[in-house]
């Protein structure tokens, strides 16, 4: 898919039309993507676009505010001064205020579209426990399956926290292990016994099977939404 640089409002030429047409043909592209289903990489990016055309907004008027003023009126009666800022936009300032204000709106509009289809599909994500549930859930094993199909993406996962000043976080990271077809054979308890013989640092690991009812693209859209839905499931 053909990406939008993160700098893209400031890079290169400063003309209100030609941003336009890059931003149009790079949300044209987007949405191809979200009828196909595959919201990720595009509504990360989507997010990131947005966060930055914001941080823009709020940097120019910040300085705007910071630039010194001069008596205007006099208002004797309510003691009050009227005050005129001595600022005035360049035609660079004009055009990307122009721009930002074309552009977060569509930029939003489609943060929303990929947010409703994210948001489907996570409500209807299955998720149960294979076998016994340990106590120890910070790692383990995710089996994700699709509708109409007996493949069985075998997953990783380990729950990481992060810190900063003042919360604490937790993130979840998936590594592939294998795809198996189940069978009479091969059945999701068996295939935790076999994991738990080939990985002995996760003796009884706990495992978790999530279900896609709908067929969807399994890096695009059902890997990383089964991210959020087995963190909240574990939490």
């Amino acid at each position: 898919m053909k990406q939008l640089s993160e700098n893209w409002i400031t890079d290169g030429w400063m003309d209100f039309e030609y941003k336009k047409y890059l931003l149009l043909a790079y949300l044209q592209e987007v949405e191809k993507q979200f009828k196909e289903v595959k919201l990720y990489p595009p509504l990360a990016e989507l997010i990131t676009h947005y966060q930055n055309l914001a941080n823009i907004q709020e940097q120019k008027n910040s300085l705007k505010t910071a630039f010194p003023k001069e008596v205007n009126k006099a208002d004797f009666q309510k003691l009050k001064l009227e005050y005129q800022n001595l600022h005035v936009d360049g035609e660079s300032m004009k055009t990307l205020d122009e721009i930002i204000n074309f552009a977060m709106p569509k930029i939003k509009s489609q943060i929303e579209e990929g947010k409703s289809i994210y948001d489907f599909l996570e409500e209807n994500l299955e998720i149960e426990t294979i076998g016994l549930s340990p106590l120890y859930q910070k790692e383990g094993y995710a089996f994700l399956t699709l509708e109409r199909s007996t493949d069985i993406y075998i997953y990783r996962y380990k729950i990481n926290f992060f810190q900063n000043s003042m919360d604490k976080f937790r993130g979840i990271a998936m590594q592939f292990v294998s795809k198996v077809t189940k069978s009479l054979v091969d059945t999701f308890e068996n295939i935790k016994l076999d994991l738990a013989k080939l990985y002995k640092d996760l003796p009884n690991p706990a495992t978790f099977r999530i279900h896609s009812p709908s067929v969807i693209p399994l890096e695009e859209s059902f890997l990383p939404i089964s991210k959020r839905v087995l963190l909240q499931h574990v939490n």
